[in-house]
């Protein structure tokens, strides 16, 4: 019954794939894209290490941002978990998430300015509202001590700390590293709209073609992100984090003026503040919704929905590369570096990369969001694979391996992670469009740019709508299935 359902929802994604790849364009538009390629890659014998040094601001800019953000977004998120039952609370943190960190950026870069604290709330408003999530659902997982062994004395709160939150906390701890490691990406990437992180130099590199830089500054990143077991632990984060707090010192833009008005007068629509008739006010929200919002919507699900197939593609090509069922150790060392150096690249990064060398069209976004989700996926079904224990009489052909033992008992799983990873390519999709991809976050970004903020909200209204429609559907499928609904909570699979 679970292998039809599980093939039953294989073909109905294909069959949207095939719709959708119907309308996606995926043209090259640059003059001469395989002379691009070359001279990226042929950057990397420019790299010059004695530049490093002048990067070192970026780099503890980057870390310092990453960690503030993370400790505070985790107060926020284990507070908001403690009332995570509340349908207000539920639908406020889910509307919150929804709203990619690039965008929360945008917006405060509008109020404050360019500077630190732009930076913070961008990633701790979403950040705060996502550990808020899966606290509360670790710490449910964890609600299992007998009512008949608890003291009728003893009160709620007691039974909280003495009980719950102990057997809890080795989990919410490893989530928030995880957490952790994904701030230190999106600070990289804010660096993409001026914020001086390492994505500021990055993007300058780029825009000059000086590729040597941008392998140098890649290179530093993966460094960050592998070594960061090593240099973040439980000795030493208390040291960092009290070295950052006095390190960002940059909070000159707060103005309480700009915050009220931005609340009370940017926002509203333009209608409304120059007191016209609901008939104009109507119009102008017709007029938004039929050349932007329809279109960005239809752009944003198309190139999700592909992105969501190759992703599933990649990551079932990519899995045998580092399963000791497949390959040797020595093979499975390479294999594991390739895959942590696409998923510990930010698909923004990557998109990026791709429009210089094949110019902007769906086709280097979607790359870009299969090969890092793709990656991550393939990762944990590795490992996954690894632990498998084969029959005695199980063939020795790879490919008979492959597609009649391994990918069948792992199929579960994979599409576990492949539908927790649909939110994550919607909201990707979505802000590809600043980099010209005419998705939702394409016409957003022109709405910021015009300094049309009435037209943002009515933008991210949808976007974050679209978003929470399909983390909706995403669990009624996996349901459907019966597959792990709390896989994600799963921090060794999910890094």
């Amino acid at each position: 019954m679970t292998s039809s359902k599980n093939l039953n929802v294989t073909l109905a994604f294909l069959g949207v794939f095939l719709l959708c790849a119907f309308f996606a364009d995926f043209s090259i538009t640059t003059l001469d894209p395989i002379s691009e390629m070359k001279n990226f890659f042929g950057g990397v014998l420019q790299i010059d290490i004695l530049k490093t040094p002048i990067y070192f601001d970026a780099v503890v800019n980057t870390i310092c941002i990453a960690m503030v953000a993370i400790f505070i977004s985790a107060i926020l998120g284990f507070f908001f978990a403690l009332y995570f039952h509340y349908t207000a609370v539920r639908i406020s943190l889910a509307f919150t998430r929804a709203i990619h960190e690039l965008f929360w950026a945008l917006i405060f870069l509008q109020i404050f300015g360019l500077n630190t604290l732009t930076a913070l709330l961008a990633i701790v408003i979403p950040y705060s509202a996502t550990l808020g999530k899966v606290y509360s659902e670790i710490l449910e997982e964890y609600d299992v001590f007998p009512k008949e062994l608890q003291s009728r004395k003893a009160s709620k709160v007691s039974i909280f700390l003495f009980t719950k939150l102990p057997d809890a906390m080795p989990h919410l701890i490893s989530y928030t590293m995880y957490r952790f490691e994904c701030a230190l990406k999106s600070t990289a990437v804010l660096g993409f709209v001026g914020l001086t992180t390492l994505g500021y130099y990055l993007h300058g590199s780029f825009m000059q073609g000086f590729y040597g830089e941008v392998w140098l500054l890649l290179i530093i990143f993966y460094l960050i992100i592998i070594t960061l077991k090593y240099w973040f632990t439980k000795y030493s984060a208390p040291f960092l984090l009290l070295f950052s707090f006095f390190y960002l010192d940059d909070f000159s833009g707060f103005n309480i003026d700009n915050l009220i008005r931005f609340l009370t007068f940017d926002i509203i629509p333009s209608p409304i503040r120059k007191e016209q008739s609901l008939s104009e006010t109507y119009f102008w929200f017709e007029n938004i919704f039929a050349n932007e919002i329809m279109p960005g919507i239809l752009n944003t699900i198309v190139l999700t929905q592909v992105s969501l197939i190759v992703t599933a593609l990649i990551a079932l090509l990519s899995f045998p590369l580092i399963s000791r069922k497949f390959v040797s150790r020595p093979s499975a060392m390479g294999g594991n570096i390739l895959l942590v150096v696409l998923r510990s690249t930010p698909e923004y990064i990557l998109a990026y990369l791709f429009l210089q060398i094949w110019g902007p069209s769906m086709f280097p976004a979607v790359i870009a969001l299969a090969l890092h989700n793709g990656a991550i996926i393939g990762h944990i079904m590795g490992h996954q694979s690894n632990e498998l224990i084969l029959r005695p009489d199980a063939t020795k052909k790879k490919i008979e391996l492959y597609t009649y033992e391994v990918c069948p008992r792992i199929y579960g799983s994979f599409l576990a992670f492949l539908f927790y990873r649909w939110e994550v390519i919607m909201r990707e999709s979505a802000i590809l469009g600043i980099l010209g991809i005419a998705t939702l976050g394409f016409f957003i970004d022109s709405a910021i740019a015009d300094i049309r903020l009435d037209k943002v909200v009515i933008l991210l209204i949808f976007t974050a709508s679209l978003n929470i429609l399909v983390d909706f559907i995403s669990r009624k499928v996996r349901n459907y299935l019966r597959l792990d609904t709390t896989i994600k909570n799963d921090c060794s699979c999910t890094i």
